[in-house]
């Protein structure tokens, strides 16, 4: 029997609303031990005091949505400025252009780069934008955290996903480039075939798969094993609840991103906790270095958006249960999506090999449905060392990933 949990984001609410003057003491606390003009914030004591006072704020405040703030890049070695705008605007996405004020020697690629709905905001692929910028035109799917939708507004589901990413496409126009990272695999796949089936003349040169979900079946995850050891009512019965009045999306049926944070906190509980502890130990060192870029990460991790319940329950449904994709039975409206309508746009499938979220051979299944691709459009690439993040950020990232990324592109351009 359907329950509709209603009461659970209120409870959330009411909870965020009680400690809310433990937040305001314990931030007004952290100024006062802190202040430059008493001498008592130079001490050992001092500075312990503020490390708490902080910690205890960090732990009880809500975190907003953080800006992109990528203000330049470097093109042929150059400092360029980059503009960060808004170029087309539908209810539940925004379509972000990082416009540079030049561009490269030779032909820049634009690229449509898909972020995940799945509870962290676009914001978090900062770093896979950055490391695109100095190569290509970049655009970024800027989803809208669901509670700030009216409920008039209507549903949204993988459908509906589907046909923004297609509309995007076109929007951006013919020769784009799509890069998926982690769960739009397989929308992003989606679209690119009923494109490639409907002879779109905007039908994407290239298309990238990164630690996406195509086929849960190979190498399932904690993740992964969650989502098909429980019936799809289970996940409607205790997830699913609705936003309450204190928000524009009042009454949305959504799957909040409070508890999506939980669970990603849980599958790695002693290392959250172990990082908290550092960032104690780095104040009271005044290794300030070390405590902000603590702060930055956080600040990012612990931002959430909620889904919408549509959406989320048909991505574990069709994604994760019945893994409709690869048995080639994917709907689409009143259609069904064939794999192996793609004959020209090549494929690059990108896997870390620490991957404890979309395990290894499930990105890569893409290229065994892929049946109308030749093999020399085709490409598999398996990042040693990385986890499922290190695939879209960091070190290895820049240094190894973008350029296995763009020497594709570039092969699909000749």
């Amino acid at each position: 029997m359907f329950f509709d949990n209603a009461g659970l984001y209120q409870l959330y609410e009411l909870q965020r609303a009680s400690i809310a003057p433990l937040r305001i003491f314990a931030h007004a606390n952290k100024h006062v031990h802190s202040s430059p003009l008493l001498p008592w914030a130079y001490t050992g004591m001092g500075r312990t005091l503020t490390a708490g006072f902080e910690l205890l704020e960090r732990l009880t405040k809500r975190y907003a949505k953080p800006e992109f703030g990528i203000t330049s890049t470097k093109i042929d070695g150059r400092d360029v400025a980059v503009t960060d705008e808004i170029v087309h605007i539908r209810p539940f996405c925004q379509l972000r252009h990082f416009k540079r004020a030049i561009k490269n020697k030779d032909n820049s690629p634009s690229i449509l780069l898909v972020a995940p709905m799945s509870g962290h905001h676009a914001t978090l692929l900062r770093g896979t934008v950055a490391g695109l910028l100095p190569h290509a035109d970049v655009y970024i799917t800027d989803w809208v955290d669901a509670k700030e939708v009216p409920v008039f507004v209507g549903k949204f589901d993988l459908d509906d996903y589907i046909s923004y990413l297609i509309e995007f496409i076109r929007f951006i126009g013919k020769d784009v480039h799509v890069i998926a990272v982690c769960q739009p695999a397989v929308p992003a796949y989606a679209a690119v075939a009923l494109m490639s089936e409907d002879g779109d003349p905007c039908v994407p040169r290239s298309m990238t798969l990164m630690g996406g979900p195509i086929d849960t079946r190979r190498a399932p995850t904690q993740v992964n094993q969650l989502a098909m050891h429980r019936p799809l009512d289970w996940f409607e019965q205790h997830v699913i609840t609705r936003v309450p009045g204190n928000y524009p999306g009042f009454m949305r049926r959504v799957y909040p991103g409070f508890l999506q944070l939980s669970g990603f906190m849980q599958l790695n509980l002693d290392r959250h906790i172990g990082e908290h502890i550092k960032l104690f130990q780095h104040l009271v060192d005044g290794d300030g270095e070390s405590a902000a870029a603590h702060r930055e990460f956080y600040d990012e991790y612990l931002s959430v958006a909620d889904l919408p319940a549509e959406f989320y329950l048909q991505t574990i449904d069709y994604v994760f249960q019945r893994q409709l994709l690869p048995r080639g039975q994917f709907p689409f409206r009143d259609r069904v999506v064939h794999p192996g309508a793609i004959k020209k746009t090549r494929l690059l499938c990108i896997e870390g090999e620490r991957d404890d979220i979309s395990g290894i051979g499930q990105t890569k299944a893409a290229i065994r449905i892929s049946t109308g691709l030749p093999d020399s459009k085709k490409e598999y690439y398996l990042q040693r060392g990385v986890g499922h993040y290190g695939i879209f950020n960091g070190r290895k990232y820049r240094e190894f990933i973008v350029p296995v990324i763009m020497e594709h592109i570039r092969r699909s351009m000749k």
